[in-house]
């Protein structure tokens, strides 16, 4: 697939941003230390760029009902304005994608559906074949949609000075209906750094426009952020990733995120009896791993207790916030416990600690 860009681009290229390739796309991977862009979204605002994300509109009487059933999640129970973690099964009960739902606050018959890029494509397909029979239009809005994110303890501050809005009643994982420079905005308190902040949903045309006035906004205390900080922070908050700790393969509960299932919710929906069957006894299982010293376990690297390698690392780095290694890995279901794992360093074996995740959780005010 030829390199998409983002309607921002240009913007990045100024800033000295450097690219890579991400499903397709070239998005900014650092403006310079990915690691002062680590520490701007603890400790003051980062802005990141994420209009290579995916935006759906389900729309229409049925709305509702064919989202609890093209869903994990019962969507149909969030009100106007409130957004939702869910996850698109297969019906082996693997994950095709993980997503963010919102429900319109002047329209509750309509949804956006908010997926991963590298995904796109599989989201609205498998979304329009299991829309048959219900009074319902799928519609794939990602190309005249631009995301943008601010993160961090100064993020609320920063949006509402260039909004204009109150949002200091907005709630985690609630969103905001507004305008701005005449066109519509959605602003929802949502994230994938761990920090307070808000991602905002402008049409393509005024992407640019907004993006140079949160910086303006922001001045000295917003810091340009790229996908490298971006891999950091999300790590250190226990997120998974898509590719790395989520897969076709992997079912819900051996990511943790069995909670996301709503095995109670009436009537059928994809993945139903896959998943209450459940994998296999010795499928493996996600935990944190913390090590000491500086050499930190990537993705890839094996695990290890005693002699028998019981998993494999599917995200690891150095962390800038704790100053020490961490990683998730998937392991064997007997090791999950453990307290003397070690991972294989480049042929170094390394002692790691099995942890609860997250690795960081902010204080909360």
């Amino acid at each position: 697939m030829p390199d998409r860009y983002s309607p921002l681009h240009q913007l990045h290229v100024d800033a000295g941003a450097s690219f890579t390739d991400f499903a397709g796309w070239q998005m900014p991977v650092s403006y310079g230390s990915d690691l002062a862009e680590h520490h701007a979204v603890r400790t003051s605002a980062g802005i990141f760029d994420i209009s290579h994300m995916a935006e759906i509109r389900v729309d229409g009487p049925d709305a509702a009902a064919f989202l609890d059933y093209a869903l994990a999640g019962k969507l149909s129970a969030i009100a106007p304005l409130q957004a939702k973690y869910s996850l698109l099964l297969t019906e082996q009960g693997g994950i095709i994608d993980d997503l963010v739902v919102y429900r319109g606050g002047d329209r509750p018959s309509a949804f956006l559906v908010v997926a991963n890029a590298g995904n796109r494509h599989e989201v609205v397909m498998a979304l329009q074949e299991r829309s048959a029979g219900f009074k319902v239009a799928v519609a794939d809005e990602s190309d005249i949609v631009s995301l943008i994110a601010v993160q961090g303890p100064l993020a609320r501050g920063i949006v509402e000075a260039v909004l204009a809005d109150d949002l200091s009643e907005l709630k985690y994982y609630w969103g905001h209906e507004t305008t701005w420079q005449g066109g519509r905005c959605f602003v929802a308190r949502t994230g994938y750094t761990g920090e307070d902040g808000f991602e905002l949903y402008i049409n393509v045309n005024q992407a640019a426009e907004l993006w140079g006035a949160l910086r303006a906004a922001g001045g000295d205390t917003l810091s340009p952020a790229g996908l490298a900080s971006r891999d950091t922070l999300r790590l250190e908050a226990g997120m998974p990733l898509y590719g790395h700790e989520l897969g076709v393969d992997t079912f819900p509960v051996q990511a943790g995120l069995g909670r996301v299932v709503a095995m109670a919710k009436e009537g059928d929906f994809v993945g139903r009896a896959a998943v209450e069957a459940g994998p296999a006894s010795t499928a493996r299982l996600l935990v944190g791993l913390t090590t000491e010293g500086k050499r930190a376990g990537r993705a890839g690297y094996p695990v290890f207790d005693g002699d028998r390698e019981v998993g494999v690392i599917t995200s690891g780095a150095l962390s800038p916030t704790l100053g020490y290694p961490i990683a998730m890995a998937y392991v064997d279901p007997d090791a999950a416990e453990s307290t003397s794992l070690a991972i294989d360093v480049r042929g170094t074996r390394i002692d790691a600690s099995v942890v609860k995740l997250p690795f960081y959780k902010r204080e909360s005010k």
